[in-house]
């Protein structure tokens, strides 16, 4: 008898229908309505949050702002927007910094935080995942 309700339990188990995994949704570049660009390539993305290049494409100064290093859709930027791992990004900023050379970007708490942050500031560029869009920012595509 224990053998056929273990033997039932495990047929159960395998006939379950596999768990679909949610896709994560895609993650955005956002810069503040004034900012007339449409894209940028993935090398000027990585420059431009990096804190290398001090500048957005169109000549205008850039006002870089990230979520906190432990936040999962900082993690995600880095490593499917950039191709970088998070601990690389702290690395470059903390050398600038230390170095003289430059400036960490600007940390915002949230992605609310990000989007109230980036609309108010000429210049303002960040990154969000889409379902926290708004119409007080713009979107910029990475090619």
């Amino acid at each position: 008898m224990f053998r056929r309700l273990i033997a039932l339990m495990v047929l159960m188990i395998v006939m379950l229908p596999p768990g679909v995994a949610a896709e994560p949704s895609a993650l955005v570049i956002i810069t503040h309505p004034g900012v007339e660009l449409d894209s940028l390539n993935r090398e000027t993305a990585r420059a431009i949050f990096a804190m290398r290049q001090r500048t957005l494409p169109n000549g205008q100064s850039a006002h870089v702002f990230v979520l906190p290093d432990s936040n999962a859709i900082h993690e995600r930027f880095a490593k499917e927007v950039l191709n970088v791992y998070p601990h690389q990004l702290r690395l470059a900023w903390d050398r600038a910094v230390f170095s003289g050379t430059g400036q960490a970007p600007n940390e915002v708490a949230n992605e609310s935080a990000m989007v109230d942050r980036v609309a108010a500031t000429p210049g303002g560029i960040g990154y969000v995942d889409r379902s926290a869009l708004n119409d007080r920012v713009r979107v910029v595509g990475v090619e």
